[in-house]
């Protein structure tokens, strides 16, 4: 285990036994939830270049949350957890999306 590792971990103790003692308020800590990645995508039965696709999500960034290289950020772990409940939402969402682009093509340029 590297130092920066182990100082890491030591923090995050300091900071669990302050909530313990009643010296930090919980609310300020952020916990977060993991999201497995390759079983929303095998529930949905998508290849990982299918689930990328379909949810416009960068196929690289799927096979690195999927093979633990990487963690999904906040937006995306909320993103992947919509996906999960409500698929077939996300995916009329972004093909009416993709509908109004094309009846309205984007400016270059947006004048203030």
């Amino acid at each position: 285990m590297t130092q920066e590792a182990f100082d890491k971990i030591s923090r995050g103790l300091e900071e669990i036994q302050a909530i313990l003692d009643g010296t930090a308020e919980p609310a300020t800590y952020r916990v977060h939830r993991p999201v497995d990645v390759k079983a929303i995508r095998m529930a949905l039965g998508l290849s990982q270049e299918v689930f990328a696709r379909a949810f416009q999500l960068s196929l690289g960034a799927v096979r690195d949350w999927e093979q633990g290289r990487k963690q999904p950020e906040l937006g995306a772990r909320n993103y992947l957890r919509v996906i999960a409940r409500h698929p077939d939402i996300v995916r009329s969402t972004l093909a009416a999306d993709r509908a109004d682009e094309a009846d309205f093509p984007r400016a270059d340029v947006i004048a203030d």
